[in-house]
């Protein structure tokens, strides 16, 4: 990717420091700025340079959407986190969709890890990481509900995690990927 590839990615990213501030600041993300997002990428997608084919803006935003739904569905996500994905894919595509995810998840799981262990609560979250894997193991046998309120009853931390943070991140380790090769 180069310069003209960075400018043309430049109000994706600025949506989502913005993003990752709101989030930071207040846990919430505001409608108006995922929306933004996912508009944007779609508008984006019809222009000359487009970063995505507009089909492939609309797979990314569905891929982007259904990939933290279930994660929202079993209340480990917000609202504002999946449609913050779905504005991602909007922008990047449905490979890049997938890709911010996986990153994310590592970043957060990092940043999670480390709260807890500045919290002095690490066996805590050993022991909360262990009933949740079995909860989702059995999910079937002990329903859906079970299972969400297990994760609401199991908290490791303080605070819910900033998950723009981690998408950001994730956002900036594939384009300075890209931009290197």
């Amino acid at each position: 990717m180069g310069t003209y590839g960075l400018l043309m990615v430049a109000p994706a990213l600025t949506l989502l420091v913005w993003a990752a501030a709101q989030d930071l600041r207040s846990r919430r993300i505001p409608n108006w700025l995922t929306f933004s997002l996912v508009l944007s990428g779609i508008a984006q997608s019809i222009a000359f340079g487009a970063i995505v084919s507009p089909a492939g803006s609309l797979l990314g935003l569905a891929v982007g959407f259904a990939i933290p739904f279930v994660l929202f569905a079993m209340g480990a996500l917000g609202g504002g986190d999946v449609k913050l994905l779905a504005g991602v894919g909007a922008w990047f595509g449905p490979q890049a969709a997938l890709n911010v995810f996986i990153i994310a998840a590592l970043v957060g799981a990092v940043m999670v890890v480390a709260q807890a262990l500045a919290q002095r609560r690490g066996k805590i979250l050993l022991r909360n990481t262990a009933v949740l894997a079995v909860n989702l193991a059995h999910v079937g046998d002990v329903g859906l509900d079970h299972a969400k309120a297990t994760g609401r009853s199991c908290r490791s931390v303080d605070r819910p995690l900033p998950y723009a943070v981690p998408v950001l991140i994730a956002m900036a380790v594939l384009i300075a990927s890209s931009w290197r090769s």
